[in-house]
């Protein structure tokens, strides 16, 4: 079995990846991978190469590793200062080095990543390319890893010497390579043998597309299932105690906060949803009316196109906006979806300060994403800011009656998210049904569509622009039904003290 770096990688991470890879592939459960985020690579990567100035590069070619590897040694006997795409083999393992530049004597290592964190991971990746390369027959004096930087702010024209930054990992990279080769044969010896090898589950599955499957026979709900914060750690030493199911968990005595434990309790004794109407009420009179129902909806450019954006900043490009004259009554809607290819941040914050007046009582849910935009905007467009604060200092959160346990029920899973709570209140609902929606489900989707919006024909603009007017109308319409569900909640209940969980 022949190793990349990407297959070395995902063997670090998941040790199983490789067998189910090789038997099982139609196990894996494809929504895990992220397009968005290869895309963004390769242009990240397709910019990183000019950083050094001129460079040849070696042309990609799956089905001909071999051309790569001999057209890279033909550029090293030419003398080439920095190739792209450098490619070499040893003892069946192959790697592609995203720039390879001269240095005297040996020859540097430089690892291009879209990211702007150093992961654990990023230093296996780079071990992996040193001991390719260096039994290949080519001295490596020094690696390092390429990154964006997200203290950079694009003013004018693209400064690649300040939107990269560059880490010498050379000493942390010759640290691991004792290892590598013992980690090699293992991966090869579990991806070829005949039985499914027994690899213990744990919090590191979490991300792999044969989790469910791996995770299939464990009973429902179980520890993995904990939310509110629980870290992976924990969980794992739980499970690796023989404490599983929930119900092990709860009789266990294992610590756990008040909302971990309001999850479990109500799951483990099959409760009615937990209600605290007196806090509820509190929440609802903090309220004034006209209120407006806010939501954004952003995308991320990894290399910044317009000035005053930093590297995955967020950026606003549209929102919806449900007004409520008093509770109960039905909303007036308003929207702004920003055109295609254009920067959206000036007309979206006219646009927002033009439907809000100052004064106003403005709900958002998990509010700081919200008021973290119009601060931005704020920034952004100095003649607007007093406008636009006075907005963030009207914002209310819809999520806190939920995120701090004042309506719970089991079907919410842990979760306080609008994702989690707007099915849980109303699982029947087809006027609240995100997966009724065409083409835009979810957040993720959104932000992937508008990014690319300016690339599709007329006709795919328009059929998009209406998906993304209806999912992000969809966030705010189910922010009013909640928000009259909590309101029907304390009629119902009524009472004015809160019971212990």
């Amino acid at each position: 079995m022949n190793l990349s770096k990407s297959k070395y990688c995902a063997g670090i991470q998941y040790p199983k990846i490789l067998w189910m890879n090789k038997h099982m592939p139609e196990q894996f459960d494809k929504s895990t991978l992220d397009e968005t985020r290869v895309t963004t690579g390769h242009v990240v990567g397709e910019l990183a190469k000019g950083y050094f100035g001129e460079y040849a590069e070696v042309p990609f070619d799956r089905s001909n590793i071999s051309g790569m590897i001999s057209e890279t040694q033909s550029l090293l006997d030419a003398g080439a200062n920095v190739i792209a795409e450098a490619s070499f083999s040893y003892d069946g393992n192959f790697c592609s080095v995203d720039i390879l530049r001269k240095m005297g004597n040996g020859y540097e290592i430089v690892e291009v990543k879209s990211s702007t964190q150093l992961k654990d991971i990023y230093y296996d990746d780079m071990a992996f390319q040193y001991y390719v390369v260096t039994n290949s027959g080519l001295p490596v004096s020094k690696v390092s890893l390429m990154q964006l930087n997200n203290e950079y702010t694009r003013q004018g024209e693209l400064d690649l010497q300040v939107l990269f930054s560059i880490t010498d990992c050379t000493k942390a990279v010759l640290r691991l390579q004792d290892d590598i080769g013992s980690a090699i044969a293992k991966m090869k010896s579990i991806a070829t043998q005949e039985a499914e090898p027994e690899i213990e589950i744990g919090s590191r599955c979490k991300g792999c597309g044969y989790q469910a499957w791996c995770f299939r026979d464990l009973q429902q709900p179980n520890v993995y299932d904990i939310g509110f914060g629980m870290h992976g750690a924990k969980k794992d030493m739980a499970y690796q105690s023989g404490i599983v199911s929930f119900e092990d968990v709860f009789n266990s005595g294992t610590a756990l906060n008040e909302m971990q434990l309001l999850q479990v309790k109500t799951a483990v004794l099959n409760q009615p949803p937990h209600i605290e109407p007196y806090s509820i009420r509190q929440f609802l009179n903090g309220l004034t009316y006209p209120l407006y129902h806010l939501d954004f909806e952003t995308y991320q450019q990894a290399i910044p196109l317009w000035d005053g954006v930093k590297p995955y900043q967020q950026i606003p490009f549209q929102y919806s906006l449900h007004i409520q004259e008093t509770p109960g009554t039905e909303p007036i809607h308003k929207e702004f979806l920003g055109k295609e290819g254009s920067d959206p941040r000036r007309e979206l914050a006219e646009r927002l300060c033009a439907d809000i007046p100052q004064g106003a009582c403005v709900l958002a849910y998990s509010a700081s994403f919200e008021k973290g935009r119009i601060r931005e905007l704020a920034e952004w467009f100095p003649d607007l800011s007093e406008h636009l604060m006075n907005i963030h200092g009207g914002i209310k959160d819809l999520a806190e009656p939920f995120r701090k346990g004042y309506y719970y029920c089991r079907e919410m899973g842990g979760s306080y998210s609008i994702k989690a709570v707007l099915p849980a209140l109303f699982p029947d609902d087809p006027e609240l049904d995100y997966a009724a929606l065409n083409l835009i489900h979810n957040g993720s989707e959104a932000m992937t569509a508008f990014a690319a919006l300016h690339e599709k024909t007329l006709a795919e603009i328009a059929g998009i622009r209406e998906a993304l007017l209806a999912y992000c109308r969809l966030d705010t319409l189910a922010m009013v039904r909640i928000l009259e569900r909590l309101y029907e909640t304390t009629k119902e209940i009524g009472g004015c003290c809160d019971e212990p969980f």
